[in-house]
């Protein structure tokens, strides 16, 4: 490799961590000051690239119609994120964190949904930038000015934001509330109006962002999700709060990604090494070594990964009669299913569906819940089980029953391992470790054509003969009451109890004599063989596996089921499961944009619930029939 071209993708790589940085410095203000994950600021982003091109077509694309749409496009996201944060964010800043995610997650689909309503489905690409869609001949090679502009962009809004947060007295207040929000509304600021200016100045950047990008890459309705968990790197690599180390981060990563690419394939002692497939997951596989090594990123405060005792929960109470014999009657309800209706096969499929996702949601609920450890990556032990099975299926080294068994095994091996690194962390960190992991994971399963069968996935895989006939939906649904029942003994065993001390306080339980970090890292390796048992039977269930099952996607739909159904009752994940599974199937056949309709329901549901549905139905109840014996009396 000549080291003109590799000094050409080392520009290519500067350039691209401009844009990259205007967005996570705007998630990583956002996050410090009002403590929101904010899952739609890809959706910012995004919609920086469509309204730059929108106000193109409509000012033409000129010189000054292309430079005026620029910072105007970045206007008007910042104006959509004020009107966001006064309707919706203020409503919820005193909802659990999580609930916030869940509520930013379905302003995802509601935003998605409207670009392509308002866009359409294509991909558009806009112009070159006038004065700047030449080239520049470095070291014999051709460099587009345009990515020169932006490299040096990028310093200069790190010292445009260095001098905002250290030398005005806005960001003297921005980070007075970083540290202490109480303390600061104490002192009469009226942190309300500063929460909705550094969401809005947050807004600012990721539309400016999205909308630099327009002469280089075309407007895509996948660039929410496609820029969300690299974003989502910078920030959690550089530091939290950190301006200097998000910008730190997003050169490093934007850097080895073209690095990658300029190496191109190179033999090391006969093995053949494929550089350019390393860029699908390089940016999780730094983030992973960076918070295994330095857990508090690259340049951020050892104090922002202590160990805080979470809020303490009230305690689970057993079954009470009522709860035991509604159960019993839903389980015999789903026993007689297949003998109800006229509707053949469609109502046992379904089901099948749905338990599956019960058996998923249970299992990150066991996690999130008691075990008090968040994750953004448990779809990767649902795909491992799932491919586990399917792979020794097909190999013909055993049949469905081995394969039943080998799947969760699988799982629950790559859980010990990723929980070992995982159980050191908290918080934010934990969540963006076991994504990293995930991450990982899709990619070796992606691109490993010869044995996973890469993007096409595996075919072929369905049940024994003996449980044709509708049987398989009875197995799943042992399988799922059992699961049920069993998660539920463990959480009442000892066991349990020493799970939710360490979940409340770390400190007095360990000094009660209760090993935090082996309960921890058991509670891991509990979570991933049920996601596992899962997996397996989602294979033989679909026939089929693909790489989609261990995707990003996958797991904000555990989160969102967990969520949805609460994390402080045992009955949360069955709900939120069900509630999900049935409103996306129904939504799915009704309407095109069932995505925006299932986020708009989502977030009612958020707003009239925010400790999910499970814990808020009997509270509801409770007043009610409170309102009526005050009526009656």
């Amino acid at each position: 490799m000549q080291w003109s071209a590799l000094l050409v993708q080392l520009l290519n790589g500067l350039a691209s961590a401009s844009s990259l940085f205007l967005v996570a410095a705007g998630l990583s203000l956002i996050f410090g000051v009002s403590r929101i994950v904010n899952f739609a600021h890809g959706s910012l982003y995004m919609l920086g690239l469509y309204v730059a091109y929108g106000l193109m077509q409509w000012w033409g694309d000129g010189a000054w119609g292309f430079w005026l749409s620029l910072p105007a496009s970045a206007l008007l996201v910042a104006l959509l994120g004020v009107v966001l944060e006064l309707t919706l964010l203020r409503r919820i800043y005193a909802a659990p964190e999580l609930f916030q995610l869940l509520a930013t997650f379905a302003l995802v689909l509601i935003i998605n949904d409207a670009a392509l309503a308002f866009w359409g489905a294509e991909d558009l690409l806009g112009p070159l930038a006038p004065g700047l869609d030449g080239a520049v001949n470095i070291a014999g090679r051709y460099f587009p000015e345009y990515d020169l502009f932006l490299i040096a962009l990028g310093p200069l809004l790190l010292l445009c934001l260095h001098w905002l947060l250290n030398r005005t007295r806005w960001g003297v207040l921005l980070r007075a509330a970083t540290h202490d929000r109480e303390m600061l509304g104490a002192l009469g600021v009226n942190q309300a109006y500063l929460f909705t200016a550094v969401f809005t100045l947050g807004a600012l950047l990721a539309g400016l962002g999205g909308a630099l990008q327009i002469p280089r890459q075309p407007a895509s309705l996948t660039l929410d999700l496609g820029i969300i968990g690299e974003v989502f790197v910078v920030v959690v690599v550089g530091g939290m709060g950190s301006m200097s180390g998000a910008y730190l981060a997003a050169v490093i990563v934007s850097v080895l990604k073209a690095l990658c690419v300029a190496v191109g394939t190179v033999t090391f002692f006969g093995v053949e090494l494929v550089f350019p497939k390393l860029t699908l997951v390089l940016e999780f596989i730094f983030m992973a070594l960076v918070l295994v090594l330095r857990p508090w990123g690259l340049l951020g405060k050892a104090q922002a990964v202590s160990r805080n005792s979470a809020p303490i929960e009230a305690p689970l109470k057993n079954a009470s009669r009522r709860m035991r014999a509604t159960f019993s009657l839903l389980v015999l309800g789903l026993f007689l299913l297949p003998w109800i209706g006229n509707d053949g096969a469609y109502g046992p499929t379904l089901m099948i569906d749905v338990l599956l996702a019960v058996l998923f949601a249970l299992s990150l609920h066991f996690l999130m819940g008691p075990g008090g450890m968040n994750s953004f990556g448990h779809a990767a032990y649902l795909g491992l089980g799932a491919y586990g099975a399917a792979l020794l299926y097909k190999s013909g080294l055993g049949g469905m029953e081995a394969a039943l068994i080998f799947g969760p095994l699988l799982a629950a091996l790559a859980a010990g391992l990723f929980g070992w690194f995982c159980i050191r962390l908290s918080g934010v960190y934990l969540a963006m470790l076991t994504l990293a992991f995930a991450q990982i994971v899709w990619s070796v399963v992606f691109q490993w054509d010869q044995f996973t069968g890469g993007s096409n996935g595996l075919l072929g895989i369905w049940p024994d003969g003996w449980l044709g006939q509708g049987r398989f939906y009875y197995l799943v649904l042992c399988v799922t009451v059992v699961a049920v029942v069993g998660v539920r003994r463990v959480l009442f065993a000892p066991f349990g109890f020493a799970m939710r001390a360490g979940r409340d306080s770390e400190m007095r339980a360990l000094a009660s004599g209760i090993p935090v970090r082996q309960v921890q890292w058991f509670t891991f390796v509990l979570a991933g063989t049920l996601a596992g048992v899962a997996g397996s039977l989602f294979v033989f269930a679909k026939g089929s596996v693909a790489p989609e099952l261990l995707s990003v996607t996958k797991s904000v739909d555990g989160l969102v089921m967990v969520l949805l159904g609460g994390l402080q009752t045992l009955s949360g994940p069955v709900v939120g499961a069900v509630s999900f599974s049935l409103l996306h199937d129904f939504l799915l056949g009704w309407t095109e944009y069932w995505r925006a309709l299932l986020g708009l329901i989502i977030l009612v549901l958020v707003l009239l619930f925010p400790r999910g549905l499970a814990a808020s139905v009997p509270t509801l109840s409770g007043w009610v029939a409170h309102t009526v014996r005050e009526r009656k009396t």
